[in-house]
Parts: structure tokens; sequence; C-alpha cells
């Protein structure tokens, strides 16, 4: 794949140890980036020595861990908030625990991308560049995933919001909305929505692929693309926009 030459720029990704993030932050340190992980397992560390990236360990949800990940950044070209968390949240689980995971995962995909985003504004560049990864659940829906789903209709919120605040300094804000990727959280959901509907995996997999225009499952890196898209100067008339990138899935 052909991909823009980003060697002068400083990019900051969250959630960056696995899955997504990691795929994003190698297709950037491919382009020449100098590509920074932040994440709160001190896996990241790992992660980003095999791709020739710089981890920060924080929690996204911190302020002050945040603070102390982001000093030691010089700036900021590209800040992509890919950070999230996806468990389901039937409404009619009255558990605790079911109420603490619902907060959490508001916590991270909504109040930690605001705080990073936050944090990290005076670091970034005029003319730079917020990618947020929202999901195409962002614009639909799945039954028992309400706080994700709800998280993400936000993400999208706020990259729209943003960008009519911050297009006078001429940073362009949007998001991306991944599909089906194949990663630890997808797997682990259609796991329980076949428990949900008493279905095999199998047969949960097979009927998200056809629903898809494109046969097969993203992998992580197939994702890379839009992000890369985004930062770059082709992309500078660009923002305030949720792209589907999702096989066909979702009609847009």
């Amino acid at each position: 794949m052909s991909v823009p030459d980003l060697r002068t720029k400083v990019v900051l990704v969250t959630g960056a140890s696995r899955g997504i993030g990691l795929g994003i932050a190698r297709a950037f340190a491919a382009a020449g980036a100098e590509v920074h992980l932040m994440a709160e397992g001190a896996e990241v560390v790992e992660a980003a020595a095999g791709i020739g990236a710089r981890g920060h360990i924080a929690d996204i949800t911190d302020k002050s861990q945040v603070a102390e990940g982001l000093a030691r950044i010089p700036r900021i070209d590209v800040l992509v908030n890919n950070a999230g968390l996806e468990r389901l949240t039937p409404l009619d689980d009255a558990s605790d625990e079911n109420a603490a995971v619902f907060r959490r995962i508001i916590e991270i995909n909504l109040l930690g991308t605001f705080l990073v985003t936050r944090a990290a504004l005076p670091l970034i560049s005029d003319g730079g560049r917020i990618i947020n990864t929202a999901s195409i659940w962002g614009r639909v829906a799945e039954p028992l995933f309400g706080a994700y789903v709800a998280s993400k209709h936000g993400v999208i919120g706020l990259t729209k919001t943003w960008a009519r605040e911050l297009g006078p300094r001429r940073i362009n804000v949007n998001a991306v909305c991944p599909g089906w990727v194949r990663t630890v959280a997808s797997m682990r959901s259609l796991r329980e929505m076949a428990a949900r509907d008493g279905v095999d995996e199998q047969a949960v997999l097979d009927g998200i692929v056809g629903a898809q225009a494109l046969p097969g499952l993203m992998e992580p890196d197939d994702i890379a693309g839009p992000y890369l898209f985004l930062a770059s100067d082709l992309a500078i008339n660009v923002t305030g926009q949720a792209l589907g990138v999702d096989r066909g899935e979702v009609p847009w």
C-alpha cells in the first residue's frame, strides 16, 4: 500500500498496545512519523518498542496520569483518540457490576477522549489533526451494548463539535467508524452475542460477514489507511466527518 510521507509529523495514538490502535500506530511509523503510544497497561512500552515508537503508561480517565504522559511529548501534529472499552451492559441487569461496567465504558470512551484532547490541545500545532475512533455502532445500534453504542454516538458528537470549535486554528477533527475488525474486544463481543442468541459463534460471524458488501473480516492493519488519509494533506478540506470503514455493512 502506498502511504503518505509523514516524516515531519509527531503522532500520539491512545489505546495502542494491541488491536486497532497498534495497527494504526504501526502504519504511522511506516509512514515515517514520530509515533507515541499511550495505554493503561505496561505492555504499551513493549508494543511501542516493537514498532520503533515510544510508549507512555496512563489511564486516560485520570487527568494527572494524562498530563504526566503528555509531558514527555514535545508537540503533537496528529492526535488519534483510539482508546475504548466494549462490553455488554443489558438494561435489565440490575447488578452493581453491570452499572460499574456501564460507568467505566462512558469514562473511557467519552470522558477519557475529552481529557486527553483537552490536555493535548496546547501541544497540537495550528493546522493539526484530531482523529477519533468511533464505530459503525455510533450510527446504528446493537441490543445489550447500550453503554458502548451511546458512547460511540457521543464520540461522533464530540467530533462534530470540536471541528467547529477548532476550525479557526485550522485543526481538522474527524472520526473513523470501523466495522467488524478481528480484535480481542470484538471477538469477545461476538462470543457474548452468540451466547445471548443461543447460537454457534460461527453462525454470528457468518451473519456479520454476510451483511457486508465485501467478503471477509478485517484485520487491525486493514483499518489504518483512512487514518493516514485524514492525517495527510489529501484531507485538508475534510473536517467534522464520520467515515465508515466497514466493507459496506452499514449504509451511510
